[in-house]
């Protein structure tokens, strides 16, 4: 394909030569700037007025004295007129006065602490309030125990006291699956009949059985 850039227009061809041109021009200048300098002369330095000596005196440090404190004010002394003193007043007999003495405490009588006894036979033991049948009706199978078919009987030792309230029970022989937790809170739950001993009420520690049996 043929060029289509003018061959006169091309300013490449006349680069190295300007350069040379512009080379030689300013080497020329400079050659010139030095040859026809005016010589540098020599002056001297004149300083105008003359200079004073300062003579700086001595100068003697001061020394600060530390300030000594004032001596503390001593209090004075007041004295009180003996007129001022209330006079002692004397009582015929004062020293034949005695003063009465109060009679000694009597000493605290100690506190004798009486356990009360706890029968496990008796002539007549507790009974709950309605039967074995209230304390049964009170009681029901768990989820977890129906599922496995859990049959049995838990036994609850309980502590009954005079007045047929149970004070204490727990679980001697369980049968798991939530039926021990059933049978302890329906025995907890239940009034009694308090039981005797010749007659007279109590405390009496026995044994419930509640069986769990599903229909």
């Amino acid at each position: 394909m043929p060029s289509l850039k003018n061959p006169k227009a091309d300013l490449r061809k006349l680069y190295h030569r300007t350069f040379e041109v512009s080379l030689i021009i300013s080497l020329v200048a400079i050659i010139l700037a030095f040859k026809f300098s005016p010589p540098i002369s020599q002056n001297e330095l004149i300083s105008e007025g003359t200079q004073e000596i300062i003579k700086i005196d001595e100068i003697i440090n001061t020394v600060q004295k530390p300030e000594v404190p004032s001596p503390p004010k001593i209090p004075e002394i007041i004295t009180a007129s003996t007129s001022d003193v209330p006079v002692d007043i004397l009582v015929d007999g004062i020293e034949d006065y005695k003063p009465a003495r109060l009679p000694d405490a009597p000493p605290p009588k100690p506190k004798i602490i009486e356990e009360e006894t706890i029968f496990e036979v008796v002539e007549e033991m507790p009974s709950p309030i309605g039967g074995l049948k209230a304390i049964q009706e009170k009681v029901h199978y768990t989820e977890i125990a129906r599922r496995i078919y859990l049959v049995g009987t838990v036994y609850i030792q309980a502590k009954i006291n005079k007045n047929g309230d149970v004070k204490e029970a727990m679980v001697i022989k369980g049968l798991g699956g939530g039926l021990d937790e059933e049978a302890l809170n329906a025995v907890l739950s239940t009034k009694f009949n308090p039981g005797k001993q010749r007659g007279k009420a109590v405390n009496v520690k026995m044994v419930i059985p509640i069986k769990f049996v599903l229909k």
